[in-house]
């Protein structure tokens, strides 16, 4: 086993617990603003759903009931403009980290493979490729690597940590890229119905990729948009190709969605109603962090789009994250997600209105 874990890097949120325990001292609690889990209750046709499916008795399928597939499929094409999509264009996953951890094994990547991804990304992204013993390279612009033994691609818009959303050109030259070298794209969507200043656009939709799946898959999760962290519900769309291999690979690893949440999934998908409702939730939030944190000496950075906020004050992350402890608010140090992210801090929107407040009057007194 040792072998396997001594491939990873130091587990980072274990090296924000001091932090953690100082902000949690204040005299009014803490407010954590760090991971960005989801704090409001799941909408309650959700919930029905899963209480409906309770009694399963049965092994669900990898594949998800025809329903779920009907929901993917056609949830692609109504809030992505995807075009044509089939259940052979879906498959559903058991949370999307999973799926980020453990694809470059599942496409049996190794030695002398190279994995790619952005310069400040969601660490799994680099633990993906370590665990399947690839090599790693971080971008600014991936169309500057050098596509010499480079596998799988890695894009992530809008994204975790920065907000920053990548433009249909941007994307669409992307892609153009890839398929000439032949350079399979997953693009990590999991934010795209948050956009603030920006209106995210996915790599399925044909203005980006001319009408044709080829060499591209786009990741998302129901985590945020609706609530379902603890669900662990999330799917791929993308080329049946990449997909249908997959699909075998995980059929004989036993990576089933578990049948009530495949219910509340066709529930979750089918209503935008709770999607609404919360977004409204997250950007009262946002302009209230902002602001606070504005007035407090912080500069924004990108942030257009995503549940964080990619703030600094031009100083060591690390002690950002002490001053805020300080005042019992808890935040990500930028460099988690990379070494460019070592004066900046991620700010998540995860907190109740409640704890919000408390941060804002913490920041403005």
């Amino acid at each position: 086993m040792s072998a396997v874990s001594d491939r990873l890097p130091a587990f980072p949120w274990d090296k924000l617990e001091p932090y953690k325990k100082t902000a949690a001292a204040h005299p009014d609690g803490i407010v954590d603003l760090s991971v960005g889990t989801p704090v409001d209750p799941v909408p309650e046709p959700i919930q029905k759903a899963l209480i409906a499916a309770a009694d399963s008795p049965g092994y669900p399928t990898v594949w998800g009931t025809p329903e779920l597939r009907d929901a993917l499929t056609r949830w692609t094409e109504r809030r992505l403009g995807a075009r044509g999509v089939t259940h052979h264009h879906v498959l559903p996953i058991v949370g999307s980290k999973e799926l980020v951890a453990w694809l470059p094994t599942q496409l049996g990547l190794g030695p002398g493979d190279k994995v790619a991804f952005p310069r400040l990304a969601y660490p799994t992204y680099e633990v993906g490729a370590r665990l399947a013993r690839a090599e790693h390279v971080a971008y600014d612009d991936p169309t500057e690597l050098d596509p010499t033994g480079l596998k799988l691609l890695w894009l992530n818009s809008p994204s975790n940590p920065t907000g920053r959303v990548l433009s249909k050109e941007e994307l669409t030259r992307i892609v153009a890229w890839a398929r000439e070298h032949g350079v399979l794209v997953f693009s990590d969507e999991c934010y795209i119905e948050l956009g603030w200043e920006a209106d995210p656009v996915s790599v399925l939709h044909p203005d980006v990729n001319g009408g044709s799946y080829d060499g591209i898959v786009s990741v998302h999760s129901l985590s945020k948009r609706s609530n379902l962290a603890g669900y662990r519900a999330a799917f791929l769309a993308g080329d049946p190709a990449v997909l249908g291999p997959l699909l075998q690979i995980r059929k004989h690893g036993g990576m089933m969605t578990s049948a009530p949440t495949q219910a509340a999934v066709v529930a979750a998908l089918g209503d935008d109603e709770h999607v609404r409702v919360q977004r409204e939730r997250y950007a009262a939030r946002r302009t209230a962090l902002r602001e606070a944190l504005l007035g407090h000496g912080f500069r924004i950075e990108h942030s257009e789009a995503s549940l964080y906020l990619w703030a600094t004050r031009d100083e060591s992350c690390w002690t950002t994250v002490a001053h805020l402890a300080d005042r019992g608010i808890l935040v990500a140090p930028g460099d988690f997600y990379g070494p460019a992210g070592e004066n900046f801090v991620r700010v998540a929107l995860t907190a109740t209105d409640e704890r919000v407040q408390a941060a804002v009057q913490r920041l403005t007194t």
